[in-house]
């Protein structure tokens, strides 16, 4: 259930007044629209596979391939929450000039959210290792099926828990085809950073660019653990940027805080755009 009580954000509102703002959101922001984090209180264990193990053997390539066929479809159901709707709100607003994610939902596109940089990727994206040739997901799920006919609309796999890189739980997965690129016969990936990947370099300076042009930063729903996160509050306290983090529990980056909340994304951040389209006059 999403949460009900917003702190008080008062001295939210009185740090980001005449401040542009970037936001960096992590899998925190997307529990209330039905998909678990990795990390936060309560969260179930969870291994995600790396990139090492995806490339170097065929068992937990085949395993991957058959639980992503079953959870991509779950994660392209789902459906953007409050705090994705607010901050497309506090976008049109003005606020918030632009979005980081380390999510692969794409919900704050779905949200409406225009200025985002998806670091890790997105499910919809898949690529062939050798050749570089990039298909849609849709397109993937085609082929799968036709090699493994009924496997994604087995009853028993209804309902079934999805993590955050679209990797459903599912045990028995052994008799799953797995198919290789229609070009070249070469390896296909999901199109997102796994762990042990690094974000492209492209990517990330861009990213960077985007919070040099920021006067703030915000965290909503990651607890910092990766790099691929905590660089960029790194980079916006060295710069002299008030950082602002939003999550439930403790983040890598608490003691570069100016201000922190044990908060849900939802609730707070429906505050916050509330409270912008009411009298306060945002940055431009």
């Amino acid at each position: 259930m999403p949460d009900a009580a917003a702190p008080d954000i008062a001295p939210l509102l009185d740090l980001f007044a005449g401040r542009r703002v970037v936001v960096l959101t992590g899998a925190g922001i997307s529990t209330d629209s039905g998909i678990p984090d990795y990390r936060s209180p309560g969260a179930p264990p969870s291994n995600p596979m790396t990139y090492q193990q995806f490339v170097g053997d065929p068992v937990f390539r085949q395993r991957y391939w058959a639980r992503n066929h079953v959870g991509w479809r779950r994660m392209d159901a789902s459906r953007p929450n409050a705090g994705h709707r607010a901050l497309a709100r506090l976008e049109r607003a003005g606020l918030v000039t632009g979005l980081l994610t380390q999510n692969v939902d794409l919900l704050h596109t779905k949200a409406g959210q225009r200025a985002v940089i998806d670091l890790h990727g997105t499910y919809l994206r898949v690529r062939c290792l050798a050749c570089g040739a990039r298909i849609s997901r849709l397109t993937l799920a085609d082929r799968l099926e036709a090699a493994n006919p009924g496997f994604a609309d087995d009853p028993s796999r209804t309902g079934v828990e999805v993590a955050p890189d679209a990797d459903a739980v599912i045990a028995d997965t052994a008799g799953f085809r797995v198919v290789d690129c229609a070009d070249c016969g070469g390896m296909l990936k999901p199109d997102i950073v796994y762990f042990g990947e690094s974000v492209p370099k492209d990517r990330v300076a861009e990213a960077f660019t985007m919070l040099d042009r920021a006067d703030a930063l915000l965290v909503a729903g990651s607890s910092l653990t990766v790099m691929s996160g905590l660089r960029f509050v790194r980079h916006a306290a060295k710069t002299q940027r008030p950082v602002v983090i939003v999550n439930r529990g403790p983040t890598r980056g608490d003691e570069l805080a100016t201000l922190r909340f044990d908060a849900g994304c939802a609730p707070t951040l429906t505050a916050l755009a509330d409270a912008y389209a009411g009298d306060r006059t945002p940055a431009h």
